[in-house]
């Protein structure tokens, strides 16, 4: 056996008599496929990094496993593709035409030509792309219609991925609006596991394009093989988790756009790529894939990654519909006396003919309401920048209500089927438009482009989605090419945010849908942030924003102090708590300032200063999680960021809830410099001026992390026999966040 090393640097090839083994590799982990022409590419091994004779001295190597199984050879096996040819036939054998490999920048990639026997012009290519400097794997496929009539994508994945484990343990997030992102771990028992959504244009709503897998029957943070995968794709997606006995690669995931209702109509000549499928993989638990997805997402994924985010109120939770120019005044003036850096105005600010008062009329007609903004916008506009800070404004440019003037003119614009009475959305008078449409592609741009002509200081939109595709039937479409609506409406959305970021590059937008159901990072290089969840009660926050975390960096996640009083949950959450929360993402606000007593006043001031100390790290530091909600007796959380030179690290811990004797948790930290020494400061503390008791404190890193820290003030019991009139009814809450700078 003779090696070869390309010019590439990570992608080896080992020639043996029968096949090449193509081995790419990120700095910690490899990926090899073997090929042989007028033979299916087989799948060897996913793993850490190593070179390919020490994978088959080991015994690793995969047998049996195709890179990308189609229907119509081993049926009895998983397939990730089914092609339907304009004969009708269904029956598919790829076959390897050629490789190429190339290179762009730190992205080395591999690509397998496949052509299938029977049906020559039909071609498919499958791409695998790897980092040289982060543990990232990218998977695709390209399905090519060479010929001269059409043919029908019936199932059409993006990637396969054999895992060499016979215990698997799967992570993935659940849940509904107000309550996203809920963390399920359970063991991958035999049979098939299948998560999907259907939803179309809310694609993660009820669960999340991502997930990881533990390779040794557990998931823990630090010390186990993990694999993490994510699909960068804005529509419905489809997930597969096989568990079998059949080879020696137990469980094989497969991924991507969900087939349910997408028969895809390929027409001749024309090409679909399915969407990028992206793996990570570390042998230092679910915290070292956590900050490998989190290192890739902000330096290439997501928009203006490296980008400090500023510090916003936003107008929706404090006034909902009621945008006088009284009360947005009032909320910019409060605001920049606490040390605010931006006002958004949220919904109810347009409807020139029916004025936006409620969920019911006007989306659609994005001019000024009078009635409520007799001076038009350029007002508020003025006096936020009188007072130093951005502005921003919400829209919903996917949206009309049937109560509109848009409604009126262009009823053919939207979703829905001839035949049927439509289902409406929120309100009971909302529908979603039919981007497939051109001339809806150019109203929708049009939106952006209209405020941003109109008023080119805007600094920040919200872009809101609250409807899922309730009708999914398309009144621009030919009948014969129905079921392509859900992907190319995808695909239409995308080519409108490519046309806004052509012409309005630096423009802030924030991605808004009933909060986090469209969080997948398809939406990221066209926008800076996410709206995490409209649910604002602090203690629902931290199991939120735990869940997100696992795989979207704290920079994306918007989150924002609420009222004391939480509609949603009905609890009562004392200020610091509800600050302390928020800061461990992009800080903001969703209140009516001047409803603050003035002690609340006097701490937000001071939060709101002291987390534009702590943002670097918050905001670009590496997550340590030390203590999950979910464990335990559920007293308590914790979590950190440090600083790439580990120089620094901001540490979150919070409790929420009481128990009587309870102990202080001892908390081991992470990341730090074993040999260095760290200065420890109260950030914001409760009381200004009375920290807790190990502010200012000197501790090397090593006792940091082997031994932790304790925090007494966080679990001392309480007095017996106290009077009634002395209860507070937020005795569970309370936090502490803590700053560690290396003492040089």
């Amino acid at each position: 056996m003779k090696r070869f090393l390309l010019s590439l640097g990570v992608i080896a090839l080992v020639f043996s008599a029968n096949a090449k083994d193509y081995a790419i590799s990120t700095p910690n982990s490899t990926l090899i496929i073997s090929a042989k022409e007028g033979e299916a590419p087989m799948f060897r091994y996913y793993g850490s990094r190593a070179e390919v004779s020490d994978v088959r001295g080991a015994g690793r190597m995969i047998n049996g496993q195709e890179a990308y199984p189609a229907f119509g050879t081993r049926c009895d096996r998983p397939y990730a593709s089914l092609v339907k040819q304009h004969d009708g036939d269904n029956a598919v054998k790829l076959v390897l035409e050629k490789v190429t490999e190339s290179k762009e920048g730190t992205v080395s990639t591999l690509s397998f030509l496949l052509r299938d026997v029977a049906h020559p012009t039909l071609a498919v290519k499958l791409n695998y792309s790897a980092y040289s400097d982060c543990d990232i794997v990218k998977m695709n496929a390209e399905y090519i219609n060479e010929g001269k009539k059409p043919i029908v994508l019936q199932k059409y994945l993006s990637a396969v991925l054999p895992i060499q484990s016979d215990n698997c343990v799967l992570l993935h997030l659940d849940g509904t609006s107000k309550n996203e992102f809920n963390e399920h771990i359970e063991p991958l028992s035999n049979g098939v596991k299948i998560i999907s959504t259907q939803s179309g244009s809310q694609v993660s709503k009820h669960v999340n394009a991502s997930f990881m897998l533990g390779l040794d029957g557990r998931l823990d943070e630090t010390n186990c093989p993990v694999v993490a995968g994510t699909l960068v794709w804005m529509g419905n997606f489809h997930f597969e988790f096989h568990n079998t006995l059949q080879n020696r690669a137990r469980t094989l995931f497969m991924g991507g756009i969900n087939p349910a209702a997408s028969d895809y109509t390929l027409a001749a000549k024309q090409s679909l790529a399915t969407p990028e499928m992206v793996f990570a993989y570390s042998t230092e638990g679910k915290g070292g894939v956590t900050r490998t997805l989190h290192r890739w997402a902000r330096k290439y994924q997501l928009l203006d990654g490296t980008k400090q985010r500023e510090v916003l109120l936003n107008s929706w939770e404090g006034v909902h519909f009621d945008t006088t120019e009284e009360n947005l005044n009032g909320m910019i003036t409060d605001f920049a006396k606490l040390g605010g850096e931006m006002f958004v105005v949220d919904d109810g600010w347009f409807g020139p003919k029916y004025p936006r008062n409620n969920g019911v009329s006007s989306l659609g007609d994005w001019g000024i309401a009078k009635s409520k903004l007799p001076n038009g916008i350029r007002p508020i506009i003025d006096l936020t920048h009188k007072n130093g800070m951005k502005f921003g404004i919400w829209i919903e440019p996917e949206m009309v209500n049937v109560k509109s003037e848009l409604y009126e003119k262009h009823p053919d614009w939207v979703l829905r089927h001839p035949d049927f009475e439509p289902s409406y959305g929120r309100g009971g008078g909302q529908m979603l438009l039919d981007l497939t449409n051109p001339k809806v592609q150019d109203h929708v741009f049009s939106v952006v482009d209209n405020i941003l002509t109109e008023n080119p200081d805007v600094y920040y939109i919200k872009w809101d989605n609250n409807m899922e595709m309730f009708n999914a039937s398309s009144l621009y479409l030919p009948k014969a090419l129905q079921s392509n609506l859900q992907v190319d409406f995808t695909l239409a959305l995308e080519k409108i945010l490519k046309r806004i970021r052509a012409k309005y590059p630096d423009l802030i937008i924030q991605l808004c849908a009933s909060g986090g159901t469209r969080m997948n990072y398809g939406f990221m290089p066209y926008f800076q942030e996410m709206w995490t969840s409209d649910q604002t009660d602090a203690y629902h926050r931290i199991h939120i924003q735990w869940g997100a975390l696992n795989f979207f960096p704290s920079n994306m996640l918007a989150a924002h102090v609420g009222s004391a009083y939480s509609k949603y949950t009905q609890r009562l959450v004392p200020i610091k708590f509800r600050f302390d929360v928020a800061s461990m993402c992009r800080l903001g606000m969703e209140m009516v300032p001047a409803k603050l007593n003035p002690s609340e006043r006097e701490y937000a001031k001071r939060a709101i200063a002291e987390y534009k100390v702590i943002r670097p790290i918050v905001q670009q530091g590496d997550l340590y999680r030390l203590i999950s909600p979910y464990d335990g007796d559920k007293s308590f959380t914790s979590l950190m960021y440090t600083s790439e030179a580990k120089d620094k690290a901001v540490v979150f811990v919070y409790r929420h809830l009481v128990w009587r004797e309870m102990a202080e948790p001892i908390i081991r930290l992470q990341g730090l410099k074993a040999d260095a020494k760290y200065r420890i400061r109260e950030v914001a503390p409760e009381v200004e001026g009375k920290p807790v008791r190990i502010n200012g404190k000197v501790v090397s890193g090593k006792m940091l992390m082997e031994e932790g820290i304790v925090i007494p003030e966080l679990s001392k019991s309480f007095k017996s026999n106290v009077p009634l009139s002395e209860i507070r009814p937020t005795n569970d809450w309370k936090s502490v966040i803590l700053e560690l700078t290396e003492v040089k």
